[in-house]
């Protein structure tokens, strides 16, 4: 068991404290230096939320020159991540970062290529990977079970931004870069091309803002997509649902479905929250006693951002800054994600598909 000593850098986030508690969970990480610029933030976070903070500070150069740190969790706007970020891979730390990284593929790609070049891992939370569903839903396909790709159906809507607190930074076009898409769509965009390990090449898009409410972002989108394989897919994400309660961490204020359909068969999952059950159907003949399976799962309690799969997720990316394997999750995984976002962002101002 390692001695691991990390810090957190940025507290006014939606997710910086559900961070916190997954490094409090994992009982390799014995000490977490906390970072942000306001110190009643970071005095009230010591409050509410105290275990394993060791330090607390509003200069970040202190963070950094810290030998011991091995990793750096990072949960910023997104307009101010992309320097903190620059400095931390500088400075020798590993970074994991709330997603998007950047709030374009171009910012995105400029802190993955300093992670190169300085040979530190970088992670970003899309951690969904790591679920147990997503995981055997890609190996069915990997097996072959439902043969070549044909097509995705995805759908992910969630509660209406009423519900959201419409003056968050989230719904600020300057601070954010985008809305439904970059915030929420995003893990979808990158939970398929992991399932179906194909690129989306190619993007025609339809955004629209209909909450009524005064924001200056997306808070719907219709995307149709085209893969490397030739295949096509749908992505319908909005910010829709009336009676589902308000929260970022509302499991219940969700809908979703994603369908990946195959000359051989299809894989299916459908739910408000974490997906319980994953539905194959396969005319391989592997499966000739057995063409229709339904498989479930139960999932223990943690207190980590996700539950279980979430320490599985981070404790993989610190195996990876171990010199043991790589994050479930890459900065290159995240700029292949924005690169989509983009084209989807420039296919709605130019009226026409865009290549990714």
């Amino acid at each position: 068991m390692h001695d691991i000593h990390t810090a957190l850098i940025g507290l006014d986030h939606p997710h910086a404290k559900a961070h916190l508690r997954t490094l409090q969970t994992l009982p390799e990480v014995a000490s977490i230096t906390l970072w942000d610029p306001d110190e009643e933030l970071l005095r009230a976070t010591v409050r509410e939320q105290g275990e394993k903070i060791s330090a607390t500070t509003t200069d970040l150069a202190s963070v950094l020159d810290q030998d011991r740190i091995l990793f750096v969790v990072a949960a910023l706007r997104n307009d101010l991540g992309p320097p903190i970020f620059i400095r931390a891979l500088e400075a020798g730390k590993h970074l994991i970062t709330d997603k998007p990284i950047g709030k374009t593929a171009v910012e995105s790609e400029q802190v993955a290529a300093v992670a190169r070049r300085q040979q530190r891992k970088l992670g970003v939370f899309y951690q969904n990977r790591a679920l147990d569903p997503i995981r055997d839903a890609r190996s069915v396909v990997e097996q072959g079970l439902i043969g070549d790709l044909v097509s995705v159906e995805m759908r992910m809507v969630t509660t209406q931004v009423a519900m959201r607190n419409p003056q968050h930074w989230l719904f600020d076009q300057e601070k954010s870069g985008g809305g439904i898409l970059s915030w929420l769509g995003c893990h979808y965009i990158d939970q398929i091309m992991n399932v179906t390990q194909d690129e989306i090449v190619s993007v025609a898009a339809q955004l629209a803002t209909r909450s009524g409410e005064g924001i200056d972002v997306e808070d719907v989108a219709a995307l149709s997509l085209r893969f490397a394989s030739g295949a096509v897919g749908t992505l319908h994400t909005g910010y829709m649902l009336s009676l589902s309660g308000g929260g970022y961490h509302n499991a219940a204020g969700y809908d979703t479905y994603v369908g990946v359909n195959g000359r051989l068969g299809r894989v299916t999952w459908s739910s408000s929250g974490t997906p319980t059950s994953v539905y194959v159907e396969s005319s391989h003949p592997d499966w000739a006693s057995a063409p229709r399976r339904t498989f479930d799962y139960t999932f223990a309690e943690s207190p980590a951002y996700g539950g279980p799969h979430g320490e599985t997720f981070l404790r993989a990316f610190i195996d990876a800054c171990l010199g043991n394997g790589e994050p479930m999750a890459t900065g290159e995984d995240a700029v292949r994600v924005a690169k989509v976002i983009d084209a989807a962002y420039e296919s709605n101002r130019s009226g026409r598909r865009v290549e990714v």
